[in-house]
């Protein structure tokens, strides 16, 4: 159960969904009681049906930046920066230029030095500074706009790694809008909360005619959603943090709605681990703020969320590693084989589970 090796499966690579269905919630949905173990197969869109009116839907309303910044460095050798914690950075003006700084990531040939300048676009330059290790420094930028003009103007969606992309851009237009939910609001992500994808504003509204409460929080998705796994024993495994932000109306609500037996659908592993970080000894939540480091695996005893939707997730991931926690891992490994029987599309792209 605590074996890196225990949560491995063979995914052919025709499976990997490249791009985006046409029709948001016309993806597949399949369905897996954790009780029973058994799967059905629907449609995202019967959803609806699948809702009761005492239920709390609980999404993450973080909007994926264009953080991926492509420079040179002034020896002309190529540098990508990747913007990881924009919602910790601080910005300010300073004459007519804007500044910026805050934690990225930076691939170049040779490890940048402190004081490294790079050159981007429309007179877009950062100086590296500390470095945290992994790749992660700390990056002052300037500008002769705000920063956050500046990345709109320039930057790139960060698409993960097994999307593949022939333009130098790393992205398409068609990515721009459909990396992001439809409720996107926060600005902070260099990932999407791929499972809220799926959700389009008619559906939305049907849910909430149901008589479904739909509640936002905030969990600022970072690249650690990438790093593999690297420890045989799973529980030596160091999580990424990553920051989030619970209003009181969307704590009171879940409080609410569990004290009078309902039930609490998070939307989403980015949603399960801020509910379940939040979780006192009494099964209830506060609002606040602050940075996430919940690593959720078998063993497990969840205290808040009580169905989740989510998407298909990588081998040996952290985010396998946590559905498997909810369902029990044999039921997931079973479930995902049955997905790869009938051919449904996996990762950010692809189509999702709703488990209960």
């Amino acid at each position: 159960m605590y074996q890196l090796s225990d949560y491995d499966y063979h995914l052919p690579a025709h499976l990997i969904a490249q791009h985006p269905v046409a029709d948001r919630k016309g993806s597949r949905l399949m369905v897996l009681d954790r009780k029973t173990g058994d799967v059905s197969h629907h449609r995202f869109s019967d959803i609806v049906g699948m809702l009761s009116p005492s239920d709390i839907l609980v999404v993450n309303d973080t909007r994926v930046i264009p953080g991926r910044l492509l420079g040179r460095k002034a020896t002309g050798g190529k540098t990508e920066v990747l913007l990881i914690d924009y919602a910790g950075g601080t910005g300010k003006k300073q004459g007519d230029r804007y500044t910026f700084e805050c934690k990225c990531l930076v691939k170049a040939s040779k490890r940048p030095r402190a004081g490294t300048e790079i050159h981007f676009a429309h007179g877009l330059c950062a100086v590296i500074g500390k470095h945290h290790g992994e790749g992660v420094f700390t990056v002052l930028f300037s500008s002769g706009e705000p920063f956050e003009k500046a990345i709109e103007n320039q930057g790139r969606v960060p698409l993960p790694p097994y999307i593949e992309r022939s333009n130098d851009n790393g992205n398409t237009a068609r990515d721009t809008a459909a990396y992001q939910t439809v409720y996107a609001a926060e600005n902070g992500a260099v990932a999407a909360p791929t499972a809220g994808l799926h959700f389009t504003g008619d559906l939305l509204d049907a849910i909430r005619t149901k008589g479904v409460a739909i509640h936002a929080l905030t969990l600022h998705v970072s690249y650690g959603t990438f790093m593999p796994v690297r420890e045989a024993d799973i529980r030596k495994h160091k999580i990424h943090t990553e920051r989030y932000s619970v209003d009181q109306e969307t704590a009171d609500a879940i409080n609410a709605a569990k004290k009078a037996g309902g039930r609490v659908v998070a939307v989403g592993t980015t949603s399960v681990r801020t509910l379940e970080y939040l979780a006192d000894e009494n099964g209830r939540i506060s609002a606040g703020s602050g940075s996430c480091d919940l690593f959720i695996y078998p063993g497990y005893r969840f205290a808040i969320v009580d169905k989740m939707i989510t998407n298909f997730h990588l081998p040996k991931s952290t985010l396998l590693m946590l559905v498997s926690a909810f369902a029990g891992k044999d039921a997931i490994l079973a479930a995902y084989q049955a997905a790869i029987n009938e051919k449904y599309r996996f990762y950010s792209y692809g189509d999702a589970m709703f488990i209960g």
